[in-house]
């Protein structure tokens, strides 16, 4: 268990040096494998407990999903079948969407029901 931020950067140096070596990374007999895979598991336990990664917003799921398929607003609102203004709307952050747009933005923008829905 990593106690504190100056054990946690030394552990990613060595991890850094055990990752260089391709024969730490596939040779599963190798005491420097069992060394990395420990290290790894002890940084991801000290990163979920300090620097969890957030839920993202509805309108940071919508840019990025905007984005991974090339969207405009227009498009999008489109696509979802509301008015331009109405995604503005959303992205801004200024109203939620009603349960019948959750549920297409949910299912046409592959975002999880959680995220769309705040819960």
């Amino acid at each position: 268990m990593i106690k504190s931020e100056k054990e946690y950067n030394a552990i990613i140096v060595r991890i850094e040096e055990l990752l260089s070596n391709p024969d730490n990374i596939e040779n599963t007999d190798s005491k420097n494998y069992i060394e990395l895979n420990l290290l790894s598991d002890m940084v991801a336990d000290y990163e979920e407990k300090y620097f969890p990664i957030q839920t993202p917003t509805l309108s940071e799921a919508i840019r990025l999903r905007m984005q991974e398929r090339g969207l405009t607003q227009k498009s999008l609102s489109e696509y979802l079948g509301v008015s331009t203004s109405r995604i503005s709307v959303y992205l801004n952050g200024k109203s939620e969407p009603t349960l019948k747009i959750a549920r297409e933005i949910s299912r046409k923008l592959d975002i999880e029901a959680s995220i769309v829905l705040g819960v």
